[in-house]
């Protein structure tokens, strides 16, 4: 009788198990998929399978086109709106029927001037620093955060002549995951003090930074800003793209020891991916 009991409990552990996992409530150990795509990119998976974009410049000269390819995508997030950061979003956001997300000002010069349909950039997925959202059915919130840097969509008028459009503030991420990891992506910026407070409240765990200065953080700002934002894992980024952004890894990993800052730099090259 009590072998029976015990048989008949493991059974019902094991439907219960089998009905969470259909209702999307155990992840049954899976983790969440960062992949660095080159330059400010990344695609992100969660445990669930949904799949958010940063600032996708895929034709960046750091990407192998053959890792370029975009099979699917849910939201697309974009920092601010120099083109190296915009990059191809209007065709992922068409081609996947997927959603922006973006401070209010983008989300109206994307849909004025770049022609992404309205659908794709509502009140649902627009905001501004201090905002969160919660989305792919409750499993992901994305916060925007503020960030130190320019923002605004360059193009030229039928003379030829160069203007720009503003594109509300620049913003960094903080994406937490249910049953994954926090992640922050700094964005374009530099150092600056509320980095701490974004630490503090958010905790993330792996922190996406730019090193290399010139128009992002110099060295002993990103380590600095390691310092202050206290992550376990940082993937350095935003380097070596452009002449004048030829930081290293080598100039960061050195400014982190120099300031006694312990972390763990996971260095990726554009197209591979870490778990966590």
């Amino acid at each position: 009788m009590r072998r029976l009991l015990h048989l008949t409990l493991a059974m019902l552990g094991v439907l219960l198990v089998a009905v969470l996992l259909q209702n999307g409530r155990v992840d049954a150990g899976k983790k969440t998929k960062v992949t660095w795509l080159g330059h400010a990119s990344f695609r992100i998976e969660t445990p669930r399978g949904r799949v958010l974009y940063i600032d996708p410049w895929l034709k960046n000269p750091q990407l192998p086109a053959a890792k370029a390819k975009v099979d699917r995508a849910d939201f697309v997030l974009i920092t601010h709106g120099h083109f190296d950061h915009v990059g191809e979003a209007v065709e992922i956001l068409q081609r996947t029927n997927s959603q922006l997300v973006a401070t209010f000002e983008l989300g109206l010069v994307m849909i004025n001037e770049l022609g992404l349909p309205s659908d794709k950039a509502t009140f649902a997925t627009l905001m501004n620093p201090g905002g969160t959202i919660t989305v792919a059915d409750g499993e992901v919130d994305i916060s925007m955060v503020p960030a130190v840097h320019g923002s605004g969509y360059q193009f030229k008028d039928a003379a030829g002549k160069e203007h720009i459009l503003y594109t509300g503030p620049p913003v960094g991420y903080v994406v937490r995951i249910k049953n994954g990891t926090t992640i922050y992506h700094t964005g374009d910026t530099t150092l600056f003090g509320d980095m701490r407070l974004i630490g503090e409240f958010f905790r993330p765990e792996v922190m996406l930074i730019n090193i290399g200065g010139h128009f992002n953080m110099e060295a002993p700002l990103a380590a600095r800003a390691t310092a202050l934002v206290r992550p376990k894992v940082v993937i350095p980024m935003h380097f070596g793209t452009f002449p004048v952004i030829q930081q290293t890894t080598a100039a960061y990993e050195a400014a982190l020891q120099q300031q006694g800052v312990k972390v763990r730099v996971r260095k990726l090259k554009p197209g591979e991916t870490a778990e966590f």
